[in-house]
């Protein structure tokens, strides 16, 4: 194995040195200690412990094995690397033949191999560094000193004129080794603290992965059990349209077989009439009496009116509707439901609750979404929009579009919820007044209510929870039961010349928007 390759191996994937006192977590990867307990430490926090190399999840703190193996390769393989690394420096001494350098002298601006750094001067002037091929760089540009210090107000390397003599007389320095550990020490800690970070964006991104998936299976399994639906209903459709049209035309041909008797009878009375008529003619026309009187064809001849003639109008079938009505009703009952199917579906708003109107009976939540009957008089300032009665208004009012809310009104059998105009009179009751249309529930009675008139469920509700969808433009108020599947109650048609509030009268319990 290459020299690179080996040092990969050797490498702790956290501080990417070689180990120092590796240890082993129980999916078997190696760290040093040190790194690993730093990365435990800020994990503590969460309650869940993960492997930084494979994101294995541990649910309590991991124990760490000593890699003792692992730290003896480690030792030997960075003893032989200060010993023979190469670095493609060469020392400066040898000139016949190339040897690597094993250190460089800042103030001498050479390179040594181990030869030659045994002979070198050992004085404090002269600092030996790794090896590198501009050593004059670790010089200070004004004074050509070796940097030796840190400037922490200006965070600049310096040496020690510039300290002394220098624009940084007076600055507080730390050593570049000193300076250079809390460095480390902070990168170690930013590292520690983005190796937290990713494994937790690595975990919402796995999380979020596993939802859009389970939102994708769930949406093409309504797709499909939808279009499903709609192909029974297509196909139940056509088999009404030619049930209908059947119908229709034998409807027809009874009436249209009817009036052809009646024809065919009446052509033939009309065909023995001429006769009659042309006998008589010819009579007027003779001048012979005797002709004329003897003729006694013509006598039994009495004109009136015959019972055919009086009944013919009952005779005559009517001219069928061909059950015109019946089917138009019952289609724009269809029509109406298949308009107001995508309101139906659509997201329902949040509204809030108008204290304002609040009667001095009814208790608001802090959010502005409960309404509820109180024990106590409520003594609130009197004002023209506040309600005599149980009933208070949405804040919001609604003067274009489309909208849908929903309520909950598990907690109350006795409640009406629905719009009306903001010029309702407070002493009225929704559904009373004529510009209010809503629902309601009397203890068992299910009702749609508009000018007083109670008109009762088509069946009774087996939910709960209610949808109220307001399309302002079309003129329409719908009501849908929120059961499974959502069941349509009711749809008030008109033109609306105001804009609408949300309107909740309740005199038992409590109603809540959802």
């Amino acid at each position: 194995m290459a020299s690179a390759d080996l040092r990969d191996e050797l490498s702790c994937s956290i501080c990417l040195n070689i180990y120092k006192d590796p240890v082993t977590l129980r999916c078997g990867h190696n760290f040093c200690q040190e790194c690993i307990d730093r990365v435990l430490d800020t994990q503590k926090a969460s309650g869940l412990y993960t492997c930084p190399e494979c994101r294995e999840e541990f649910k309590e703190r991991p124990v760490l094995s000593s890699a003792r193996a692992l730290r003896n390769i480690a030792e030997m393989f960075f003893i032989s690397q200060s010993d023979e690394k190469e670095t493609g420096i060469y020392c400066t001494y040898c000139v016949d033949s190339p040897v690597p350098a094993i250190k460089s002298c800042l103030l001498c601006e050479n390179s040594l191999c181990g030869k030659h750094l045994k002979v070198h001067a050992k004085s404090p002037e002269h600092v030996l560094s790794d090896p590198t091929n501009s050593p004059g760089n670790r010089k200070c540009s004004i004074h050509k000193k070796i940097v030796e210090y840190f400037c922490t107000e200006e965070r600049v390397c310096i040496c020690v004129y510039c300290i002394a003599v220098g624009e940084h007389k007076g600055h507080p320095v730390e050593s570049l080794d000193e300076a250079s550990e809390k460095k480390k020490e902070k990168l170690r800690k930013d590292l520690e603290m983005m190796t937290s970070k990713k494994a937790w964006a690595e975990k919402q991104v796995q999380s979020l992965e596993e939802r859009k998936t389970d939102v994708q299976e769930k949406a093409a399994d309504v797709i499909e059990r939808v279009t499903a639906l709609f192909r029974d209903i297509r196909r139940e459709l056509e088999e009404v349209e030619k049930r209908v049209l059947s119908e229709v035309s034998m409807e027809e041909k009874k009436i249209s077989q009817s009036l052809s008797n009646l024809i065919q009878h009446l052509e033939i009375q009309k065909d023995e009439l001429s006769r009659k008529m042309s006998h008589i003619e010819e009579l007027c026309k003779t001048a012979d009496p005797m002709t004329v009187l003897k003729d006694q064809n013509s006598d039994r001849e009495e004109i009136c009116h015959t019972e055919q003639e009086d009944n013919m109008d009952a005779m005559i079938p009517r001219e069928g509707d061909f059950y015109e009505n019946s089917i138009t009703e019952k289609l724009q009952k269809l029509s109406d439901l298949i308009k107001d199917f995508p309101l139906c579906i659509q997201k329902p708003e949040g509204v809030l609750l108008d204290e304002e109107t609040a009667a001095h009976n009814i208790k608001i939540s802090e959010d502005l979404k409960t309404a509820s009957l109180s024990a106590v008089t409520l003594n609130r300032p009197e004002g023209p929009q506040r309600f005599k009665n149980g009933q208070v208004l949405s804040k919001r009012s609604f003067s274009s579009g489309r909208h849908s809310w929903e309520v909950d009104t598990s907690n109350s059998i006795g409640w009406r919820v629905g719009l009306c105009y903001p010029s309702m009179d407070r002493k009225s009751y929704v559904g009373n007044y004529k510009y209010s249309w809503c629902i309601r529930r009397n203890y068992n009675d299910y009702n749609y209510v508009y000018e007083c008139q109670c008109i009762p469920f088509p069946h009774k509700p087996t939910s709960h929870k209610f949808r109220i969808c307001l399309d302002y433009e079309a003129g329409k108020i719908s009501f849908y039961e929120l059961s499974d599947p959502i069941r349509h109650l009711h749809t008030f048609t008109t033109t609306f010349t105001e804009p609408l509030h949300l309107v909740i009268y309740i005199w038992n319990g409590s109603m809540t928007i959802t």
